[in-house]
Protein backbone atom coordinates (compact mmCIF):
# COMPACT_ATOMS: atom_id res chain seq x y z
CA UNK A 1 0.00 0.00 0.00
CA UNK A 2 1.40 3.46 -1.31
CA UNK A 3 2.07 5.65 1.80
CA UNK A 4 -0.50 8.88 1.97
CA UNK A 5 1.18 11.90 0.65
CA UNK A 6 0.89 15.40 3.12
CA UNK A 7 -1.38 16.79 0.76
CA UNK A 8 -4.16 13.58 0.94
CA UNK A 9 -3.64 13.83 4.77
CA UNK A 10 -4.60 17.58 4.93
CA UNK A 11 -7.53 16.77 2.33
CA UNK A 12 -8.71 14.20 4.31
CA UNK A 13 -8.31 15.81 7.88
CA UNK A 14 -10.30 18.89 6.27
CA UNK A 15 -13.29 16.59 5.42
CA UNK A 16 -13.73 15.29 8.17
CA UNK A 17 -13.85 17.54 10.31
CA UNK A 18 -16.02 19.70 7.52
CA UNK A 19 -13.09 23.09 7.26
CA UNK A 20 -12.52 24.89 4.03
CA UNK A 21 -9.35 26.80 3.02
CA UNK A 22 -11.05 29.53 3.60
CA UNK A 23 -11.88 28.58 7.42
CA UNK A 24 -8.21 27.42 8.07
CA UNK A 25 -7.38 30.91 6.56
CA UNK A 26 -9.24 32.62 9.02
CA UNK A 27 -8.17 30.58 12.05
CA UNK A 28 -5.00 31.31 11.08
CA UNK A 29 -5.21 34.95 11.24
CA UNK A 30 -7.05 34.89 14.80
CA UNK A 31 -3.66 33.09 16.31
CA UNK A 32 -1.26 35.52 14.52
CA UNK A 33 -0.33 32.66 11.89
CA UNK A 34 1.23 34.03 8.47
CA UNK A 35 -1.12 31.67 6.52
CA UNK A 36 -2.20 32.97 2.90
CA UNK A 37 -4.55 31.90 -0.01
CA UNK A 38 -1.69 30.86 -2.26
CA UNK A 39 -0.13 29.05 0.89
CA UNK A 40 -2.62 26.76 1.98
CA UNK A 41 -3.90 26.06 -2.13
CA UNK A 42 -0.09 24.49 -2.62
CA UNK A 43 -0.52 21.94 0.64
CA UNK A 44 -3.68 20.89 -0.63
CA UNK A 45 -2.44 20.69 -3.87
CA UNK A 46 1.00 18.82 -3.16
CA UNK A 47 3.16 21.43 -5.06
CA UNK A 48 4.68 22.30 -1.77
CA UNK A 49 4.95 20.98 1.77
CA UNK A 50 4.89 23.41 5.16
CA UNK A 51 7.61 23.82 7.60
CA UNK A 52 7.63 21.89 10.67
CA UNK A 53 6.24 25.03 12.53
CA UNK A 54 3.36 25.36 10.11
CA UNK A 55 2.60 21.24 10.00
CA UNK A 56 2.71 21.95 13.87
CA UNK A 57 -0.08 24.84 13.18
CA UNK A 58 -2.16 22.91 10.60
CA UNK A 59 -2.32 19.69 13.04
CA UNK A 60 -3.66 21.55 15.55
CA UNK A 61 -6.34 23.29 13.85
CA UNK A 62 -7.61 19.86 12.35
CA UNK A 63 -6.96 18.23 15.88
CA UNK A 64 -4.91 15.57 14.02
CA UNK A 65 -1.42 15.00 15.05
CA UNK A 66 1.93 16.58 12.96
CA UNK A 67 3.42 13.10 12.42
CA UNK A 68 -0.69 11.33 10.87
CA UNK A 69 -0.13 14.66 9.09
CA UNK A 70 3.37 14.03 8.00
CA UNK A 71 2.66 10.35 7.11
CA UNK A 72 5.16 9.51 9.66
CA UNK A 73 3.03 7.05 12.06
CA UNK A 74 3.80 3.70 11.92
CA UNK A 75 1.72 0.82 10.24
CA UNK A 76 2.26 -2.87 10.20
CA UNK A 77 2.85 -3.67 6.47
CA UNK A 78 3.38 -7.07 4.86
CA UNK A 79 2.39 -8.70 1.19
CA UNK A 80 -1.21 -9.36 3.09
CA UNK A 81 -1.45 -6.29 4.02
CA UNK A 82 -1.32 -7.42 7.60
CA UNK A 83 -3.70 -4.67 9.82
CA UNK A 84 -1.90 -2.58 12.16
CA UNK A 85 -3.19 -3.75 16.18
CA UNK A 86 -5.21 -0.92 17.90
CA UNK A 87 -4.84 -0.53 21.50
CA UNK A 88 -7.87 1.75 23.07
CA UNK A 89 -8.37 2.85 26.64
CA UNK A 90 -10.18 1.03 29.20
CA UNK A 91 -13.62 0.87 28.70
CA UNK A 92 -13.46 1.69 32.35
CA UNK A 93 -12.71 5.49 31.08
CA UNK A 94 -15.63 5.41 29.04
CA UNK A 95 -17.56 7.86 31.61
CA UNK A 96 -15.20 9.46 33.30
CA UNK A 97 -14.67 13.39 32.98
CA UNK A 98 -12.15 15.48 34.08
CA UNK A 99 -12.02 18.58 32.03
CA UNK A 100 -9.69 20.68 34.25
CA UNK A 101 -7.05 19.18 32.30
CA UNK A 102 -9.55 18.19 28.96
CA UNK A 103 -10.27 19.13 25.50
CA UNK A 104 -10.33 22.67 26.24
CA UNK A 105 -6.59 22.74 27.92
CA UNK A 106 -5.52 20.73 24.95
CA UNK A 107 -6.71 22.99 22.26
CA UNK A 108 -4.46 25.56 24.61
CA UNK A 109 -1.46 23.58 24.32
CA UNK A 110 -1.86 23.60 20.46
CA UNK A 111 -1.90 27.45 20.30
CA UNK A 112 1.03 27.73 22.32
CA UNK A 113 3.07 25.90 20.17
CA UNK A 114 2.60 27.72 18.12
CA UNK A 115 3.71 30.16 19.32
CA UNK A 116 0.30 32.15 21.04
CA UNK A 117 0.53 33.34 24.62
CA UNK A 118 -2.45 31.66 26.91
CA UNK A 119 -3.05 33.20 30.11
CA UNK A 120 -4.03 30.18 32.10
CA UNK A 121 -7.05 30.88 34.44
CA UNK A 122 -8.12 27.40 34.56
CA UNK A 123 -6.35 25.68 37.27
CA UNK A 124 -5.36 26.44 41.18
CA UNK A 125 -1.36 26.76 40.41
CA UNK A 126 -0.18 29.21 42.98
CA UNK A 127 3.78 29.03 41.72
CA UNK A 128 3.37 30.35 38.14
CA UNK A 129 1.52 33.40 39.15
CA UNK A 130 4.62 34.87 41.67
CA UNK A 131 3.33 32.93 44.78
CA UNK A 132 6.57 31.86 46.75
CA UNK A 133 7.07 28.97 48.99
CA UNK A 134 8.42 30.23 52.21
CA UNK A 135 11.78 30.14 52.82
CA UNK A 136 11.64 28.07 55.90
CA UNK A 137 10.11 25.58 53.67
CA UNK A 138 12.64 25.55 51.41
CA UNK A 139 15.72 25.41 54.03
CA UNK A 140 14.10 22.64 56.32
CA UNK A 141 13.64 20.02 53.14
CA UNK A 142 17.31 20.96 52.04
CA UNK A 143 18.79 20.61 55.35
CA UNK A 144 16.70 16.86 55.45
CA UNK A 145 17.19 15.74 52.04
CA UNK A 146 19.81 13.27 52.81
CA UNK A 147 17.63 11.35 55.31
CA UNK A 148 14.76 11.11 53.06
CA UNK A 149 16.68 9.17 50.36
CA UNK A 150 14.46 5.28 51.56
CA UNK A 151 10.78 4.52 52.14
CA UNK A 152 9.05 5.87 54.89
CA UNK A 153 6.28 4.17 56.38
CA UNK A 154 3.07 3.66 54.01
CA UNK A 155 1.12 5.42 56.12
CA UNK A 156 4.19 8.20 56.23
CA UNK A 157 7.16 9.53 58.61
CA UNK A 158 6.25 9.80 62.46
CA UNK A 159 7.35 13.50 62.74
CA UNK A 160 4.86 14.14 59.81
CA UNK A 161 1.44 11.67 61.04
CA UNK A 162 2.62 13.61 64.53
CA UNK A 163 2.19 16.96 63.48
CA UNK A 164 -0.94 16.34 61.29
CA UNK A 165 -2.68 14.45 64.13
CA UNK A 166 -2.38 17.55 66.50
CA UNK A 167 -3.43 19.82 63.64
CA UNK A 168 -6.64 17.55 63.63
CA UNK A 169 -7.01 17.67 67.48
CA UNK A 170 -7.01 21.80 66.92
CA UNK A 171 -9.47 21.14 64.72
CA UNK A 172 -11.44 19.32 67.15
CA UNK A 173 -11.43 16.45 65.45
CA UNK A 174 -12.57 13.42 67.61
CA UNK A 175 -10.92 9.80 68.42
CA UNK A 176 -7.83 10.38 66.18
CA UNK A 177 -4.69 8.26 66.92
CA UNK A 178 -1.32 8.41 64.64
CA UNK A 179 -2.35 5.41 62.88
CA UNK A 180 -5.14 7.56 61.89
CA UNK A 181 -3.15 9.68 59.53
CA UNK A 182 -1.64 8.56 56.29
CA UNK A 183 0.21 11.07 54.05
CA UNK A 184 -0.16 10.58 50.04
CA UNK A 185 0.81 12.07 47.02
CA UNK A 186 -1.21 15.46 47.36
CA UNK A 187 -4.81 14.79 48.30
CA UNK A 188 -5.66 13.56 44.63
CA UNK A 189 -3.60 10.22 45.51
CA UNK A 190 -5.84 9.40 48.82
CA UNK A 191 -9.38 10.17 46.97
CA UNK A 192 -8.56 7.62 44.38
CA UNK A 193 -7.26 4.81 47.49
CA UNK A 194 -10.43 5.69 49.08
CA UNK A 195 -12.67 5.27 46.54
CA UNK A 196 -10.96 1.88 45.25
CA UNK A 197 -11.33 0.56 48.72
CA UNK A 198 -14.90 2.12 49.14
CA UNK A 199 -17.20 0.70 45.80
CA UNK A 200 -18.12 -2.16 44.53
CA UNK A 201 -20.44 -2.03 41.33
CA UNK A 202 -23.64 -0.16 41.91
CA UNK A 203 -22.54 1.21 44.61
CA UNK A 204 -23.99 5.02 45.27
CA UNK A 205 -21.85 7.46 46.64
CA UNK A 206 -23.19 11.17 47.00
CA UNK A 207 -21.22 13.93 45.14
CA UNK A 208 -22.03 17.58 45.08
CA UNK A 209 -22.84 19.77 41.66
CA UNK A 210 -20.88 21.62 40.70
CA UNK A 211 -17.81 19.49 42.29
CA UNK A 212 -13.97 19.00 42.13
CA UNK A 213 -14.25 16.45 39.07
CA UNK A 214 -11.76 14.16 40.67
CA UNK A 215 -14.18 12.83 42.95
CA UNK A 216 -16.69 11.99 40.51
CA UNK A 217 -14.01 10.34 38.32
CA UNK A 218 -12.36 8.71 40.96
CA UNK A 219 -15.49 6.84 42.02
CA UNK A 220 -16.93 6.12 38.47
CA UNK A 221 -13.28 4.58 37.91
CA UNK A 222 -13.89 2.43 40.91
CA UNK A 223 -17.26 0.82 39.73
CA UNK A 224 -19.71 3.41 41.85
CA UNK A 225 -22.41 5.15 40.91
CA UNK A 226 -21.89 8.80 41.59
CA UNK A 227 -25.01 10.78 42.40
CA UNK A 228 -24.71 14.50 42.35
CA UNK A 229 -26.56 16.62 45.03
CA UNK A 230 -27.10 20.22 44.42
CA UNK A 231 -25.94 23.31 45.76
CA UNK A 232 -27.68 26.38 45.63
CA UNK A 233 -26.23 29.47 43.97
CA UNK A 234 -29.33 30.92 45.70
CA UNK A 235 -28.15 30.23 48.68
CA UNK A 236 -24.46 31.05 48.21
CA UNK A 237 -23.48 27.63 46.78
CA UNK A 238 -24.66 25.79 50.33
CA UNK A 239 -25.65 22.03 49.49
CA UNK A 240 -29.60 21.49 48.85
CA UNK A 241 -30.46 19.23 52.05
CA UNK A 242 -33.26 18.63 50.46
CA UNK A 243 -31.73 17.40 47.48
CA UNK A 244 -29.62 15.40 49.46
CA UNK A 245 -32.25 13.67 50.98
CA UNK A 246 -34.20 12.84 48.33
CA UNK A 247 -30.94 11.06 46.92
CA UNK A 248 -30.34 8.65 49.39
CA UNK A 249 -31.44 5.10 49.16
CA UNK A 250 -30.15 1.37 50.34
CA UNK A 251 -27.06 1.45 47.72
CA UNK A 252 -25.87 4.88 49.61
CA UNK A 253 -23.09 4.79 51.16
CA UNK A 254 -21.24 8.01 51.72
CA UNK A 255 -21.42 11.50 51.09
CA UNK A 256 -18.96 13.91 49.64
CA UNK A 257 -18.56 17.33 51.13
CA UNK A 258 -16.20 19.80 49.23
CA UNK A 259 -15.52 22.67 52.37
CA UNK A 260 -14.20 25.68 51.62
CA UNK A 261 -15.79 24.58 48.06
CA UNK A 262 -13.61 24.21 44.54
CA UNK A 263 -15.38 25.67 42.50
CA UNK A 264 -17.55 27.99 44.31
CA UNK A 265 -15.04 29.34 47.11
CA UNK A 266 -18.48 28.93 49.14
CA UNK A 267 -17.85 28.48 52.81
CA UNK A 268 -20.46 26.12 54.76
CA UNK A 269 -21.42 27.55 58.26
CA UNK A 270 -21.75 24.97 61.07
CA UNK A 271 -25.55 24.67 60.74
CA UNK A 272 -25.29 23.41 57.82
CA UNK A 273 -22.72 21.15 58.06
CA UNK A 274 -24.69 19.86 61.42
CA UNK A 275 -27.65 19.10 59.23
CA UNK A 276 -25.47 17.37 57.17
CA UNK A 277 -24.25 14.45 59.80
CA UNK A 278 -28.40 14.13 60.80
CA UNK A 279 -28.94 13.20 57.50
CA UNK A 280 -25.60 11.13 57.24
CA UNK A 281 -26.67 9.53 61.04
CA UNK A 282 -30.09 8.60 60.15
CA UNK A 283 -29.05 6.30 56.81
CA UNK A 284 -25.74 5.72 58.55
CA UNK A 285 -23.39 7.24 55.44
CA UNK A 286 -19.67 7.40 55.60
CA UNK A 287 -18.90 11.15 55.51
CA UNK A 288 -15.48 12.17 53.33
CA UNK A 289 -14.57 15.88 53.55
CA UNK A 290 -12.20 17.50 51.08
CA UNK A 291 -10.91 20.30 52.97
CA UNK A 292 -7.81 21.49 51.14
CA UNK A 293 -8.88 25.27 51.75
CA UNK A 294 -9.25 25.05 54.97
CA UNK A 295 -6.67 27.81 55.89
CA UNK A 296 -7.84 30.27 52.76
CA UNK A 297 -10.54 31.68 54.57
CA UNK A 298 -11.56 35.47 54.36
CA UNK A 299 -13.36 37.65 55.88
CA UNK A 300 -13.12 36.64 59.37
CA UNK A 301 -14.85 33.94 58.81
CA UNK A 302 -14.39 30.36 60.67
CA UNK A 303 -13.72 27.17 58.78
CA UNK A 304 -15.33 24.28 60.77
CA UNK A 305 -14.60 20.52 60.18
CA UNK A 306 -17.40 18.31 59.71
CA UNK A 307 -16.05 15.62 61.42
CA UNK A 308 -15.75 17.55 64.92
CA UNK A 309 -19.43 17.47 64.78
CA UNK A 310 -19.96 13.90 63.81
CA UNK A 311 -17.67 11.95 66.44
CA UNK A 312 -20.46 8.58 66.52
CA UNK A 313 -20.01 8.05 62.42
CA UNK A 314 -17.21 7.50 60.48
CA UNK A 315 -15.50 10.55 58.73
CA UNK A 316 -12.32 10.80 56.71
CA UNK A 317 -10.85 14.03 56.06
CA UNK A 318 -8.59 15.39 53.25
CA UNK A 319 -6.33 17.93 53.41
CA UNK A 320 -2.58 19.42 52.89
CA UNK A 321 0.07 22.08 52.22
CA UNK A 322 -0.47 22.41 48.26
CA UNK A 323 -2.23 25.47 48.15
CA UNK A 324 -1.71 26.75 51.87
CA UNK A 325 2.32 26.68 51.66
CA UNK A 326 1.87 27.39 47.69
CA UNK A 327 4.05 23.91 46.98
CA UNK A 328 1.38 22.22 44.78
CA UNK A 329 4.13 20.43 42.82
CA UNK A 330 5.67 18.80 46.20
CA UNK A 331 2.91 16.83 46.28
CA UNK A 332 1.95 16.60 50.08
CA UNK A 333 -1.29 15.70 51.33
CA UNK A 334 -3.02 13.69 54.02
CA UNK A 335 -6.35 12.19 55.44
CA UNK A 336 -7.28 11.54 59.21
CA UNK A 337 -9.91 8.59 59.68
CA UNK A 338 -12.21 9.92 62.71
CA UNK A 339 -15.37 8.79 64.88
CA UNK A 340 -16.66 5.31 64.86
CA UNK A 341 -13.87 3.37 62.79
CA UNK A 342 -15.80 -0.25 64.72
CA UNK A 343 -18.33 0.84 61.70
CA UNK A 344 -15.45 0.56 58.98
CA UNK A 345 -13.15 -1.88 60.35
CA UNK A 346 -13.22 -3.81 57.05
CA UNK A 347 -13.31 -0.95 54.82
CA UNK A 348 -9.97 0.28 56.63
CA UNK A 349 -7.96 -3.19 56.17
CA UNK A 350 -8.96 -1.89 52.78
CA UNK A 351 -7.25 1.32 52.75
CA UNK A 352 -3.90 -0.10 54.43
CA UNK A 353 -3.79 -2.67 51.40
CA UNK A 354 -3.83 -0.27 49.34
CA UNK A 355 -1.50 2.31 51.13
CA UNK A 356 0.55 -0.65 51.49
CA UNK A 357 0.78 -1.35 47.66
CA UNK A 358 1.88 2.53 46.44
CA UNK A 359 5.11 1.87 49.47
CA UNK A 360 4.88 5.66 50.36
CA UNK A 361 4.09 8.83 49.63
CA UNK A 362 7.02 11.64 48.63
CA UNK A 363 9.10 11.47 51.74
CA UNK A 364 11.33 14.66 51.14
CA UNK A 365 7.83 16.46 50.72
CA UNK A 366 6.60 14.55 54.34
CA UNK A 367 10.13 16.17 55.82
CA UNK A 368 8.28 19.43 56.27
CA UNK A 369 5.00 18.72 57.26
CA UNK A 370 6.23 19.93 60.88
CA UNK A 371 7.68 23.03 59.82
CA UNK A 372 4.20 23.87 57.76
CA UNK A 373 1.95 23.33 60.40
CA UNK A 374 3.64 24.92 62.69
CA UNK A 375 4.52 28.25 63.94
CA UNK A 376 4.01 31.45 61.92
CA UNK A 377 1.73 31.15 59.11
CA UNK A 378 2.60 33.36 55.97
CA UNK A 379 -1.04 32.50 53.95
CA UNK A 380 -2.58 34.84 56.76
CA UNK A 381 -0.92 37.60 54.97
CA UNK A 382 -2.31 36.46 51.78
CA UNK A 383 -6.22 36.23 52.91
CA UNK A 384 -6.33 39.97 54.81
CA UNK A 385 -7.49 43.29 53.77
CA UNK A 386 -4.12 44.46 51.35
CA UNK A 387 -3.00 40.95 50.74
CA UNK A 388 -2.94 39.75 47.45
CA UNK A 389 -5.79 36.87 47.22
CA UNK A 390 -7.91 38.89 49.21
CA UNK A 391 -7.54 42.06 47.23
CA UNK A 392 -7.66 39.16 43.84
CA UNK A 393 -10.96 37.97 44.86
CA UNK A 394 -12.24 41.78 45.45
CA UNK A 395 -11.16 42.92 42.51
CA UNK A 396 -11.95 39.89 39.95
CA UNK A 397 -15.79 39.62 41.77
CA UNK A 398 -16.71 43.50 40.87
CA UNK A 399 -14.98 43.50 37.47
CA UNK A 400 -16.96 39.84 36.45
CA UNK A 401 -19.79 41.44 37.72
CA UNK A 402 -20.20 44.98 36.50
CA UNK A 403 -19.98 42.56 32.86
CA UNK A 404 -23.39 42.69 31.32
CA UNK A 405 -24.91 39.41 31.40
CA UNK A 406 -22.70 38.03 34.35
CA UNK A 407 -23.74 37.45 38.05
CA UNK A 408 -21.55 36.16 40.98
CA UNK A 409 -21.75 35.07 44.56
CA UNK A 410 -18.85 36.37 46.06
CA UNK A 411 -16.15 33.67 46.92
CA UNK A 412 -15.93 33.60 50.94
CA UNK A 413 -12.30 31.30 50.53
CA UNK A 414 -10.02 29.62 47.71
CA UNK A 415 -9.11 30.96 45.18
CA UNK A 416 -11.98 30.54 42.34
CA UNK A 417 -15.11 32.01 41.39
CA UNK A 418 -17.88 30.53 39.62
CA UNK A 419 -19.78 33.36 37.83
CA UNK A 420 -23.07 32.52 35.98
CA UNK A 421 -23.74 33.97 32.06
CA UNK A 422 -27.05 34.84 31.31
CA UNK A 423 -27.50 32.22 28.46
CA UNK A 424 -30.73 34.03 26.86
CA UNK A 425 -28.93 36.95 26.07
CA UNK A 426 -25.74 35.01 24.70
CA UNK A 427 -28.09 32.20 23.61
CA UNK A 428 -25.27 29.65 24.79
CA UNK A 429 -26.30 25.60 24.26
CA UNK A 430 -22.69 24.67 25.19
CA UNK A 431 -20.54 25.54 27.43
CA UNK A 432 -17.52 24.00 26.32
CA UNK A 433 -17.80 25.95 22.76
CA UNK A 434 -18.34 28.99 24.92
CA UNK A 435 -14.80 28.16 26.54
CA UNK A 436 -13.20 27.42 23.06
CA UNK A 437 -14.64 30.42 21.81
CA UNK A 438 -13.27 32.58 24.42
CA UNK A 439 -9.57 30.69 23.84
CA UNK A 440 -9.73 31.09 20.28
CA UNK A 441 -10.62 34.96 20.37
CA UNK A 442 -8.91 36.26 23.48
CA UNK A 443 -6.22 33.76 24.62
CA UNK A 444 -8.02 33.40 27.74
CA UNK A 445 -7.73 29.81 29.07
CA UNK A 446 -11.05 28.76 32.22
CA UNK A 447 -13.09 26.11 33.08
CA UNK A 448 -16.37 25.87 31.41
CA UNK A 449 -19.03 24.92 34.35
CA UNK A 450 -19.67 21.38 32.81
CA UNK A 451 -16.16 20.28 33.63
CA UNK A 452 -17.38 20.68 37.36
CA UNK A 453 -20.18 18.09 36.18
CA UNK A 454 -22.85 21.34 36.23
CA UNK A 455 -25.72 20.68 34.38
CA UNK A 456 -26.52 23.74 32.85
CA UNK A 457 -24.19 25.20 30.26
CA UNK A 458 -24.24 28.66 32.47
CA UNK A 459 -21.10 28.86 34.25
CA UNK A 460 -17.26 28.92 34.09
CA UNK A 461 -14.56 29.11 36.91
CA UNK A 462 -11.93 31.63 37.12
CA UNK A 463 -8.66 31.36 39.05
CA UNK A 464 -7.84 34.77 40.46
CA UNK A 465 -4.12 33.55 41.47
CA UNK A 466 -2.93 36.26 38.72
CA UNK A 467 -2.17 39.78 39.90
CA UNK A 468 -4.89 42.61 39.98
CA UNK A 469 -3.24 44.31 36.81
CA UNK A 470 -3.30 40.85 34.67
CA UNK A 471 -6.67 40.00 35.96
CA UNK A 472 -8.05 43.56 34.82
CA UNK A 473 -6.77 42.95 31.19
CA UNK A 474 -8.41 39.59 31.39
CA UNK A 475 -11.74 41.04 32.23
CA UNK A 476 -11.43 43.53 29.90
CA UNK A 477 -10.97 40.71 27.17
CA UNK A 478 -13.77 39.27 28.63
CA UNK A 479 -16.04 42.07 28.64
CA UNK A 480 -15.13 42.58 24.81
CA UNK A 481 -15.46 39.21 23.55
CA UNK A 482 -19.19 39.02 25.49
CA UNK A 483 -20.11 42.33 24.06
CA UNK A 484 -20.81 40.90 20.79
CA UNK A 485 -21.24 37.37 21.22
CA UNK A 486 -23.85 35.20 20.65
CA UNK A 487 -23.78 31.43 19.67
Amino acid sequence: MARESFADRLKTAMNEKGIKQVDLIRYAQEQGVKLGKSHISQYVSGKTVPRADMVQFLAGALQVTPDWLNGNDLTLETEGETKMREFKKSSKLDHVLYDVRGPVVEEATRMENTGTNVLKLNIGNPAPFGFRTPDEIIYDMRQQLTECEGYSTAKGSFSARKAIMQYAQLKQIPNVSIEDVYTGNGVSELINLCMSALLDNGDEILIPSPDYPLWTACATLAGGKVVHYLCDEQSDWYPDLEDIKKKINSRTKAIVIINPNNPTGALYPREILQQIVEIAREHQLIIFSDEIYDRLVMDEEEHVSIASLAPDLFCVTFSGLSKSHMIAGFRIGWMVLSGNKAMAKDYIEGINMLSNMRLCSNVPAQSIVQTALGGYQSVRDYIIPGGRIYEQREYIYKALTDIPGITAVKPKAAFYIFPKLDVKKFNIMDDEKFALDLLREKHILIIHGGGFNWKQPDHFRVVYLPRVEVLEQAAKKIAGFLSGYRQ
